[in-house]
């Protein structure tokens, strides 16, 4: 646990997940808030409580959750805050912590049709039919009120609201005026977030492109008069503008092996995926494709590479 300043409480929550433990933030102000939730599980739980009781509080003292984004290692617990009434978001989180049956089909049949048109072999279908798995985890609740660009956070005005989306469809981060950056998975000192695939929103036809959407995101934070970042993940730290133009370059250096084995041959994203990753596509078919599939819509993006389909599968040309 750190104490960061007399406002805000650094908590520290073990997970199952590979990324290890999650930061989620006590925050004083007119109410009491937690940023963040940390992930469903007794241990995650018994952790929360400890590190809250050792400043001073207990569960029933929290007012406010408000969530950086709808991951399941950050909404977890919010439902064993009897006293929260309030749960604060991006609108994208609801369908998330509300289980909207309608949304999740589309997002199941979305990812069907999208490891047929990338060329995802049938030895995955494992991977779908889990692909609800991780909400094991997750919180479940309803939003009452939803946060947006430019926002002042509810009984936290020093801080505005963010909207870094690219990790997440939902990911916001929270700028106070002092310049602590209180930034979920947008923004981590020891590793670069995975830019995850979704589906389009209910209702839309185009799929977003996250790592589109995360370097517009980090190119935003260059200009915004940030001193700390307080991360979901890993050490503070206060190097911003160095991690963002690191990040930066080292995709678009990514980006350039991913072009120079296209102009070998015209390839699938799987295939791709399967030269890029060699040791961890297998077991990590969502986060490898994901991956692929961010550096094929940069270079499209950047009119050095195009696509073509081939009995119903995409294959990618360089120009």
């Amino acid at each position: 646990m750190i104490v960061t300043n007399n406002s805000i409480h650094q908590l520290t929550i073990p997970t199952p997940f590979a990324v290890g433990d999650v930061h989620v933030y006590l925050l004083k102000g007119d109410v009491l808030s937690l940023v963040d939730a940390g992930v469903n599980t007794d241990e995650a739980w018994h952790a929360l409580v400890a590190q809250l009781s050792k400043i001073g509080y207990a569960p029933h003292d929290i007012e406010q959750i408000i969530l950086t984004h709808h991951h399941p290692d950050h909404t977890g617990l919010i439902e064993r805050f009897s006293r929260a009434e309030r749960i604060s978001a991006h609108e994208n989180v609801d369908v998330w912590l509300t289980r909207e049956e309608a949304y999740f089909l589309h997002y199941e049949q979305f990812f069907r049709d999208f490891f047929v048109l990338t060329g995802v072999p049938d030895q995955f279908s494992d991977f779908l039919e889990n692909i609800r798995s991780p909400l094991r985890f997750a919180g479940r609740g309803k939003l009452t009120s939803t946060l947006k660009e430019g926002d002042r956070l509810p009984g936290h005005e020093a801080y505005q609201v963010i909207e870094t989306k690219g990790h997440a469809q939902s990911h916001l981060s929270f700028l106070g005026d002092d310049g602590t950056f209180i930034g979920g998975d947008h923004l981590l000192k020891h590793i670069s977030p995975n830019p995850l695939i979704e589906p389009p929103l209910l209702g839309e036809t185009n799929r977003p492109k996250p790592l589109l959407q995360y370097r517009s995101s980090l190119e935003k934070c260059f200009d915004l008069p940030i001193n700390v970042v307080l991360p979901g993940h890993g050490e503070k730290f206060t190097s911003v503008n160095e991690i963002i133009q690191e990040r930066l370059v080292k995709q678009e250096s990514r980006a350039e092996k991913v072009l120079q084995l296209v102009k070998e041959n015209a390839e699938t994203p799987y295939r791709l995926c399967e030269k890029i990753f060699p040791r961890h596509f297998a077991k990590q078919i969502d986060l490898t494709m994901s991956e692929t599939i961010g550096q094929l819509d940069y270079l499209e993006a950047e009119g050095l590479v195009t696509k073509t389909i081939e009995d119903g599968v995409i294959y990618y040309h360089a120009i």
